[in-house]
């Protein structure tokens, strides 16, 4: 306990000393005093750690809905994402029926050098059995990493080897990728998709970049739909590449945190060229940013529905332990001064909002949102109106298409049947399809999916109980055939290639392609 308040006191003591600093100090005490009255004098023992960490998350309630607390191993597992790389043996997987399937090594990595191949199974790590044992995905998480440099023992069982295989994988750092997709959609109209907003995201942003103009791109479609966001530069980066120099890209301002404003250099890579970002309810944050900048900029058309609205500025506030707090100290202003953030002074409504926006038709028609007077700005450039105070608005709205998903489709997909059938499907089938297609373009044209692939789904459902309605399931035939050959075509090859496929499902991919005067390939 005196550890954690240390720190709270070198916040304190670096603030002037006021009659309000004292009081804080005075607060502080009495928290100081309950706690040892309760681990001293309660009639149980008490676990100390476990009720400081419940009088921090208490504190931290009464404030907003983005000031937080994390133990050591949530701080761990937050960086992971954002920080570009962990130690670990290289692998992209999933975990189907207590099994760790193999989707592809990563290129290069540890575990490709020692040959593991896609569709091989873990079923041991060091002699300790993973498969069939009920262990938790975490668990078998934190056997496969390690620190670079360290050895571990895989059993690996491989279609058509009766016995296990056993690898020696060293440990090493293993990439993260926060860019999903990068390619040609049709002619000159490159696109690219964006996660999260990480360490490594401008780099690769304008490796993608480069790479998509070198192929004739001269128009750009930026994916940030369910982007949550991420570090603040790596957005201020991103817009940086697509705004002309001095144009003001976001400024943060607080109660104790001054004004300050971030602008582009005028060095960016795509500086020329029609850009349209897309973006939906689970676009936030540093999403948010990207996109109120090149909007209010009139740079770019926004396409999709209302981003979610969090423009909350984190510091972290960390402990001896490596738990922290995310503290917010500022708001996020867009250009023209809008303020990202919806409002959370009931904080009991503000998780369920997303829900409201569904309840009162706001997802499926443009009609349904309401910003007052108040809320009204202009944009810089061309003095178009856009508003403020809760997330950014799109200039061409996508309903969502909740007539498109029966209620069959959502149960295989909530259930994993789809994940599952495609899994059953490469594993039985990969060596085939890669001598009959021997690239994606190739796939692309002449792969169909045949009634055995859907005899594989059928079986896969009424193993996990899933009764199939005839009639949903017809309806249902086209979208879970295209989603079953992404599937196919992202085990074979990669991410990008899903996403060419998948996203001929996407209404608001289908619009950009129309807005940018071309159609879909």
């Amino acid at each position: 306990m005196v550890a954690r308040c240390f720190s709270l006191l070198l916040i304190i003591l670096v603030l002037p000393i006021t009659a309000q600093v004292q009081r804080v100090d005075e607060q502080l005490q009495k928290l100081l005093m309950a706690e040892s009255a309760i681990t001293t004098l309660y009639v149980e023992a008490v676990d100390d750690e476990k009720i400081v960490e419940a009088a921090i998350q208490g504190m931290l309630k009464e404030l907003d809905p983005h000031s937080t607390y994390l133990n050591s191993d949530e701080v761990k597992k937050s960086n992971e994402s954002l920080q570009g790389n962990f130690d670990g043996i290289g692998i992209q997987f999933n975990m189907i029926e207590d099994t760790l399937f193999i989707v592809q090594p990563i290129s290069d990595g540890p575990s490709e050098r020692v040959g593991i191949l896609p569709g091989d199974r873990i079923v041991s790590v060091n002699d300790t059995v993973i498969a069939g044992v009920g262990m938790s995905d975490q668990k078998i998480m934190n056997r496969l990493r390690g620190p670079k440099g360290t050895e571990v023992k895989l059993g690996v069982m491989r279609k058509g080897i009766s016995n296990t295989l056993f690898f020696y994988v060293i440990r090493d750092k293993i990439p993260v990728k926060t860019i999903d997709a990068s390619y040609i959609v049709s002619e000159d109209i490159g696109y690219i998709k964006i996660s999260t907003f990480g360490l490594t995201t401008v780099e690769e942003f304008i490796q993608a970049i480069l790479d998509l103009k070198s192929q004739g791109a001269s128009n750009l479609i930026l994916d940030l739909q369910g982007n949550g966001g991420g570090y603040l530069m790596s957005a201020v980066g991103i817009a940086n590449e697509f705004l002309l120099e001095d144009q003001l890209i976001v400024y943060t301002e607080g109660r104790r945190s001054p004004k300050i404003g971030y602008s582009a250099k005028g060095s960016g890579n795509f500086l020329e060229g029609k850009l349209i970002v897309l973006i939906d309810e689970y676009s936030a944050s540093a999403a948010e940013i990207v996109a109120g900048a090149v909007q209010d900029w009139d740079r770019a058309i926004i396409v999709g529905r209302r981003s979610f609205g969090k423009g909350l500025v984190q510091r972290p506030v960390e402990f001896n332990d490596g738990s922290m707090i995310r503290l917010t100290i500022a708001n996020y202003y867009t250009p023209s001064g809008r303020s990202i953030q919806k409002p959370y002074n009931d904080g009991s409504q503000y998780g369920l909002e997303l829900n409201e926006r569904f309840n009162n038709g706001e997802l499926m028609s443009a009609d349904s949102v309401h910003f007052p007077d108040s809320l009204k700005y202009k944009t810089l450039t061309l003095d178009r109106t856009v508003y403020g105070g809760g997330g950014i608005m799109p200039d061409y709205f996508i309903p969502l298409d909740t007539m498109r998903y029966t209620k069959l489709h959502r149960e295989l997909s909530a259930k994993g049947v789809i994940l599952r059938a495609n899994l059953a499907y490469v594993e039985k089938n990969r060596g085939a399809l890669q001598v009959k297609y021997r690239d994606f373009e190739i796939f692309d044209k002449e792969f169909n999916v045949e009634q055995d692939f859907l005899n594989l789904l059928i079986q896969k459902a009424k193993e996990l109980g899933v009764e199939l309605d005839q009639n949903q399931y017809n309806s249902s035939l086209p979208m879970l055939s295209i989603q079953l050959k992404a599937l196919v075509a992202r085990d074979l090859w990669t991410l990008s290639d899903y996403f060419k496929i998948i996203n001929r499902l996407d209404d608001s991919v289908e619009k950009a392609i129309e807005l940018l005067g071309k159609k879909s390939s």
